[in-house]
């Protein structure tokens, strides 16, 4: 069977809807780990506090949430394509008694709104995974006002993310991981520099801007570490599936090793870096 956009829509909604209790049960670590990423992308969003604001592939529900907080008098929708992890959205939101929030289970691709609709558009860590990266910038573009930002973050280069690299590396010398095509969903698929500025231009968008931002992800322990991988991380969990068990061990093995050069003042702290790049609708 050929591999269509459609078809990579269908396995990610069934992959995401799996793992929306993982990005639930470590929420707190979730929020703390990308809360840089998402406070500079609100930063370039430039709100107001009327603003209605849309987050594309919204997920668990930030930086939508957050969004929701500074704009009382506005509204924000929260859009993904997997229902399940917008049911973990909807529950934080009714736990923080947002009312200013409503949700859309749709692909980015898709966006069910009229033109020039929002304020600001925002999308963090979507455009990796998105199959058709331009027709979802467009969509973003079409339903966003004249003079609205939008605003996203993805992830930069391998080398400078090792929360996820020193997993995908083990794996590759163990698992004979099938390389994708150019171009298609992958962690660091948008990482080139530039690469993101020149896809919001052509986009049409002006006043663009593009920055880096980095963190770290921080877990008290190799066990800690693996534990929230394998519940939260796709891409790391189906390059697991791919071993048996005793390649399995021996990835586990490597990875613990590895990870003792991180290891901080009791902690292990991993570099997490992400592009993050802003335009305004013309």
């Amino acid at each position: 069977m050929s591999v269509t956009a459609e078809s990579i829509r269908d396995q990610q909604r069934i992959i995401w809807d799996e793992f929306a209790a993982g990005w639930k049960k470590w929420d707190a670590e979730l929020l703390g780990w990308h809360r840089p990423f998402g406070d500079a992308m609100i930063q370039d969003a430039r709100l107001l506090p009327g603003s209605s604001v849309l987050d594309v592939a919204a997920g668990s529900g930030e930086p939508g949430l957050t969004v929701a907080e500074l704009v009382p008098e506005g509204d924000v929708v929260l859009s993904d394509i997997s229902a399940g992890m917008l049911h973990v959205a909807r529950e934080k939101a009714a736990a923080r008694s947002l009312p200013n929030v409503s949700f859309s289970v749709c692909p980015a691709s898709e966006l069910p709104f009229d033109d020039a609709t929002f304020d600001a558009v925002l999308c963090r860590f979507g455009f990796n995974f998105f199959p058709e990266m331009r027709l979802a910038l467009r969509e973003m573009v079409r339903t966003a006002k004249p003079g609205a930002r939008i605003s996203a973050a993805v992830w930069g280069k391998a080398a400078a993310n090792p929360w996820a690299s020193l997993v995908l590396g083990t794996l590759a010398q163990h698992t004979e991981l099938r390389q994708p095509p150019a171009g298609t969903p992958g962690l660091f698929r948008c990482s080139a520099p530039g690469f993101m500025a020149r896809m919001f231009r052509d986009a049409g968008l002006v006043d663009v801007a593009e920055r880096t931002v980095s963190t770290d992800l921080v877990h008290e322990s190799p066990e800690d570490y693996w534990e929230f991988m394998e519940d939260i991380a796709t891409t790391v969990a189906m390059g697991l599936a791919t071993a048996d068990k005793e390649a399995r061990s021996l990835i586990r093995s490597d990875v613990f090793q590895l990870l003792g050069r991180y290891e901080h003042e009791g902690a292990l702290r991993l570099r997490s870096t992400a592009t993050l790049v802003a335009g305004t609708r013309a």
